[in-house]
């Protein structure tokens, strides 16, 4: 199983869902955010937040490229912008630079 920084790196989305999810990453709030998209209590780290993030954001991705008739650009940036929240917070606290990559995933 790949660690949480390699599954970062590798993941590859449209540069336009990127781009607007670090604009709002920028505003990222823990609590509120994570409660609202995980649907309960946020988790007490920030990896395993990620986890269940990552995991809902890839059922969305694919709804995306299936063209899914109830897929949700909206959802899927607050989704990627949740991820690009928690993967800064886990890097300050260990130094490590991580970043999804605006890709050929159409």
């Amino acid at each position: 199983m790949q660690d949480l920084h390699s599954r970062l790196g590798a993941m590859r989305r449209p540069r336009l869902l990127v781009r607007a999810a670090r604009i709002g990453a920028n505003e990222y709030r823990r609590r509120p955010h994570l409660a609202r998209l995980l649907g309960g209590p946020c988790p007490p780290q920030h990896g395993a937040a990620l986890l269940q993030l990552m995991e809902l954001e890839e059922m969305l991705d694919d709804g995306r490229q299936r063209r899914a008739a109830d897929y949700s650009a909206a959802q899927h940036v607050e989704l990627l912008a949740a991820i690009i929240g928690e993967a800064r917070a886990l890097q300050s606290g260990l130094g490590a630079s991580v970043q999804i990559s605006a890709g050929a995933s159409a």
